[in-house]
């Protein structure tokens, strides 16, 4: 897998990323998704360049320009809920991509540590020979990209594989890595070396679906 942690450099990615882990601005649910849309098209920029382009003939009112415009066909694939705003990011700016949703959550039995990825609902357009973009903003377990990719098998393979996550623990990467193709592109905010006994990042953000979107049951 090639990691692209574009957190590690400076760049106005980290005042969006500190903005979301701050406790206090994390209460403007708006600018708390405002925010992830914004990593999201910052993320999407630079996974653009790794992209294959051909040049085409452009008309403007005065003559005809040779331009490199990108050639994939990409599917932008998100783990609902909390992936809608880092979709929305994407799809800004890769406006002619196909989308495809999916739910995976968490359960808990009780008050358990361990707990389960389950996947109910799953829309999608065929895969084959397409760029394949999967968004999930909190990579902790690696567990929920596991279980999507597993999901993801029976309508076809892409040709290439790219994840996109605003912050992820070292060992839910190296959980991805194991099971992902080894071709696969990680572009990612920031890298946390925490999980507490629920398995969440640490120091990460909390719950970003309930941030985005209020508590749920």
């Amino acid at each position: 897998m090639v990691i692209h942690s574009l957190g590690d450099g400076n760049s106005l990615l980290n005042k969006f990323v500190s903005e979301i882990r701050e406790i206090k601005t994390q209460r403007d649910s708006m600018r708390f998704r405002r925010n992830i849309e914004r990593i999201g098209e910052i993320l999407g920029y630079e996974l653009s360049k790794t992209l294959n382009y051909r040049n085409q003939t452009v008309q403007t009112p005065l003559g005809t320009k040779e331009m490199s415009l990108p050639l994939d066909d990409l599917v932008l694939c998100s783990v609902l809920r909390a992936g809608l705003p880092l979709h929305q990011g994407l799809l800004n700016y890769f406006d002619n991509a196909e989308n495809a949703f999916i739910s995976a959550f968490r359960h808990h039995r009780g008050d358990e540590d361990a707990f389960e990825v389950i996947v109910k609902y799953f829309a999608a357009p065929s895969l084959e020979n397409k760029t394949l973009v999967l968004t999930d903003p909190m990579l902790a377990t690696g567990k929920t990209l596991e279980n999507v990719l597993n999901a993801l098998k029976n309508h076809g393979s892409p040709k290439q594989i790219h994840i996109i996550s605003v912050i992820g623990s070292q060992s839910g990467i190296e959980h991805i890595k194991a099971v992902f193709p080894e071709s696969t592109h990680l572009w990612i905010a920031a890298i946390d070396f925490e999980l507490n006994n629920r398995g969440y990042i640490v120091p990460g953000i909390g719950d970003a679906g309930d941030l985005a979107f209020g508590e749920k049951l």
